[in-house]
């Protein structure tokens, strides 16, 4: 706290200089699900590639927004090139999606000769496996990183990651999948394949006997028979999975990646995003900062929600409103030109002074009932801001380190480059508008 008793403010994102910057090669958006990720991520490539970086976005929302949002027809496990966005300096963007079965076949075929690979392929419980297997999305993910990477095509790399319950599980699920891989239960099931042929079947039937029965009471014995055939032909690549993985991870902790934490200024997203900074600082991963999606502001914060109310409430009640405002001057007012005046005159004079007196309430009613409205809006808003900021700046006080730039909500979803320009405009600015 400041001695003024006030929240001190965070230091902010510079998103311009880590962009670019030549020693960023890969920045990984990473934080809960429903939050920006995939919008983030998008809005930096378009924005890197016209600041003259070559770059390539990976996604893997599975909702598609970035194909839509980037004008492409379909994105998939190649990486396709974004018309309409060139950068100076031969700035380029292009963006594809994990296509999370394709990319584990790609493993299989190429570590393993093609009879191998076949087999391996039309086996029921690889396919099983490599189509949703808990962490196999995470795990291709760390892969097709580590390809993009090795390649060397682009001298930037935005990761989108996967929209997981916990942001958490983009860390931890490759390791679940390689120690799966790697396990007591592989080795078991791998053991007959190791002893070969009918020596290995007797050692499976009588040593594991036991065991084996249970696993087909639990699986089914065809399940068990698909099981032990998979193991049997990825036995020589088992390894390569955790190497890999292991590969991947010190890629990410080495210099040159860039960790973002994208939130949005809501209790339960900021939460994840604070376990999330631990944990990055646990791995001794970088992090560049935290993205605050979402943030409402106003262009006149100097009228609290208090006072805002306070006026409504009156010009309801009328208690401000002058209703006399010079209309007593009408009532006595007669023609200056004319010497008398007749009751028939007089009569008519009268309906239409109070006719004009009724509209013009009726008038100043309207006018009322709309200002009170709209100021009982902008004190709906007054509270959401500050209900915002005593959450933003819980986090902060926690970690008073982190880096954050603010985006302001917008009306609607973005679907187009000009919309992903103005994101990134606004993580640049990092703060709200209207702030």
């Amino acid at each position: 706290m400041s001695e003024a008793g006030t929240m001190d403010v965070p230091p902010r994102l510079a998103v311009d200089r880590l962009l670019d910057d030549p020693q960023t090669r890969i920045i990984v958006c990473c934080g809960a699900g429903g939050v920006g990720k995939t919008t983030t991520a998008a809005a930096l490539g378009v924005r890197a590639a016209e600041r003259g970086r070559k770059v390539v976005v990976l996604t893997i929302d599975p909702a598609r927004r970035l194909a839509q949002s980037m004008g492409i027809d379909s994105l998939d496990n190649t990486p396709r090139k974004v018309r309409g966005v060139q950068g100076a300096d031969g700035g380029e963007l292009h963006a594809m999606m994990l296509d999370m079965k394709r990319t584990f076949d790609e493993i299989v075929e190429g570590h393993s000769d093609p009879e191998r690979a076949q087999a391996i392929l039309a086996n029921p419980f690889y396919q099983s496996l490599s189509a949703g297997f808990a962490g196999t999305q995470e795990y291709m993910a760390m892969e097709k990183l580590g390809q993009l990477r090795a390649r060397d095509d682009w001298d930037l790399i935005v990761v989108d990651t996967p929209p997981s319950r916990s942001a958490l599980d983009f860390l931890d699920a490759p390791g679940r999948l390689g120690s799966f891989l790697d396990g007591k239960f592989i080795r078991v099931l791998m053991a007959p394949a190791k002893v070969g042929g009918r020596a290995g079947m007797k050692f499976l039937n009588v040593g594991m006997s036991m065991m084996t029965g249970t696993l087909s009471k639990l699986m089914g014995a065809s399940l068990l028979k698909d099981v032990q055939t998979f193991v049997a032909a990825m036995d020589t690549m088992f390894g390569g999975f955790r190497t890999r993985a292991d590969a991947t991870f010190q890629l990410l902790q080495a210099p040159g990646t860039a960790f973002l934490v994208v939130s949005a200024p809501e209790p339960d997203a900021l939460r994840e995003a604070a376990y999330f900074v631990e944990r990055l600082a646990a791995e001794r991963m970088p992090l560049a900062g935290l993205v605050l999606n979402r943030v409402h502001g106003s262009d006149a914060e100097q009228l609290s929600a208090e006072r805002a109310l306070a006026a409504a409430e009156n010009l309801e009640e009328g208690r401000i409103v002058d209703q006399e405002s010079g209309k007593a001057g009408l009532r006595d007012s007669t023609d200056p030109d004319s010497d008398t005046e007749t009751d028939t005159d007089a009569e008519t004079r009268t309906e239409t002074r109070t006719e004009r007196e009724t509209a013009a309430d009726a008038v100043d009613a309207d006018v009322d009932g709309i200002t009170a409205g709209l100021l009982r809006l902008h004190a709906e808003r007054m509270q959401v801001i500050a209900r915002e900021k005593r959450t933003r700046d819980r986090f902060t006080s926690l970690h008073p380190e982190v880096a954050v730039t603010e985006v302001a909500a917008l009306p609607g979803d973005v679907h187009d480059l000009a919309g992903l320009r103005a994101i990134g405009e606004r993580l640049a600015a990092g703060v709200p508008a209207g702030a």
